[in-house]
């Protein structure tokens, strides 16, 4: 008896996914549980496991397919893989035919739609001014399914989004000297859902970018005074997030428009602060959560973050560590930048961006002295914040740092 491997719940708001790399092949014995290939989503790289163990006896959905929600994968057969062995010489020579049959299809199906829909499918096509012609049927012999009704209508509705988009697609040709010299990569689904992403937060919000600068002295001293302390304390790094996580939800407490998000007509203020954290990692920028920040001491913000930070780069972070986020922080001083304008994550209203900490010269008290100085960037989304507000919050953030004891204070 065969045991069906199937795409799994994705987790909210994710409805399908891209099969990435098959860690068996067709004839292997599994194990229960143990790991059979991995799934590319909008947000993280999924792992299935085997529902049970025996010999993977076909693979149905191939490495770059997009897959729906319990979509068949493949098939495993019961006994192990030297039982199975001999069956599975014919067994790749089998699919062969199968999958060349939904290739010739439309040609077939197409005279086959005097198969009439299904009752609900025909009253969603009365209702929406559609024949079954005009919609392709899934169902046995081409029949046209409910389904298929609600797909070809939110089809129609999004063409026209789509339609401006179709220019930026075309590419100037490339010289016959360079083609042999380029390469063309398919982008992932993460990568496509971050060039998505940040291009509607461009397009939707009034995005504006104010700008400060903290000297991080105070904290630098505080620091250093305190790290090993610290790490022998509590088991992890003191850094510099925590205290910047800490200022953040300080500063949100005082301007909630900054925390907040619209949702249509509506304004959604958010009474917790669960802020993102932009990791940048070899598949490309995730953000995972630190959920209740502002409930959080730096130690215990820190911890988080050290997991959060190290699932990101091992790939295993889940759908529940990248969701809920009201506000985002992203560090691109880490790889040396000195100044630049986040974009918003959506749809949220605000992001700060830390940048590299230099040593400069400032007036102080009338003096001309070297400190260690950083820009603070806050882009905010101008239909919810005010320019007060967005000011008004990064100063809050600035005073935070350079006088770190407020943090403790809550002042």
């Amino acid at each position: 008896m065969a045991t069906e491997i199937r795409v799994p719940t994705l987790g909210e708001s994710v409805s399908e996914a891209t099969v990435g790399t098959w860690f068996k092949k067709v004839g292997d014995a599994i194990k229960a549980d143990e790991p059979l290939l991995e799934l590319e989503t909008d947000k993280v790289t999924i792992e299935v496991p085997a529902p049970s163990a025996g010999t993977l006896s076909e693979i149905v959905a191939q490495a770059g397919e997009t897959v729906g929600l319990g979509a068949l994968l493949g098939q495993i057969s019961a006994g192990n893989g030297a039982v199975a062995a001999p069956a599975q010489v014919a067994a790749p020579a089998a699919p062969a035919p199968a999958a060349a049959a939904p290739v010739a299809a439309p040609a077939v199906s197409a005279p086959a739609s005097s198969m009439p829909p299904a009752p609900a499918a025909g009253k969603l096509l009365a209702e929406n001014n559609l024949s079954a012609d005009q919609v392709d049927g899934s169902g046995k012999r081409g029949q046209v399914l409910k389904g298929d009704v609600i797909a070809a209508v939110a089809k129609a509705a999004s063409a026209p989004a789509a339609a401006p988009a179709a220019p930026v697609a075309a590419r100037a040709p490339t010289a016959v000297e360079d083609v042999s010299r380029e390469e063309r990569v398919k982008m992932t689904r993460l990568r496509q859902t971050i060039a998505r992403r940040l291009k509607d937060a461009q397009n939707t919000a009034a995005m504006l970018t104010t700008y400060n600068e903290v000297d991080m002295k105070a904290v630098m001293d505080l620091r250093n005074k305190y790290k090993d302390v610290f790490e022998k304390k509590h088991g992890v790094k003191l850094g510099f997030m925590g205290f910047f996580t800490k200022a953040v939800t300080h500063a949100l407490k005082e301007l909630p428009a900054v925390n907040a998000e619209i949702d249509g007509t509506d304004i959604i203020y958010k009474n917790y602060c669960h802020i993102g954290m932009a990791v940048g990692t070899d598949k490309g920028l995730v953000v995972p959560v630190i959920r209740n920040a502002d409930q959080m001491s730096i130690a215990e913000v820190e911890k988080e973050l050290g997991r959060l930070a190290k699932a990101a780069r091992d790939g295993t972070l889940s759908m529940a560590d990248m969701q809920g986020g009201t506000f985002t922080i992203t560090n691109g001083g880490v790889y040396g930048s000195l100044m630049s304008s986040p974009i918003l994550n959506a749809p949220q209203s605000g992001i700060l961006g830390m940048h590299k900490i230099q040593e400069r010269p400032v007036a102080i008290g009338g003096q001309v002295v070297i400190r260690p100085m950083m820009y603070l960037a806050l882009s905010y989304d101008h239909r919810m914040v005010d320019g007060k507000e967005a000011v008004t919050f990064l100063v809050r953030v600035k005073e935070s740092l350079e006088d770190p004891e407020r943090l403790v204070l809550d002042l």
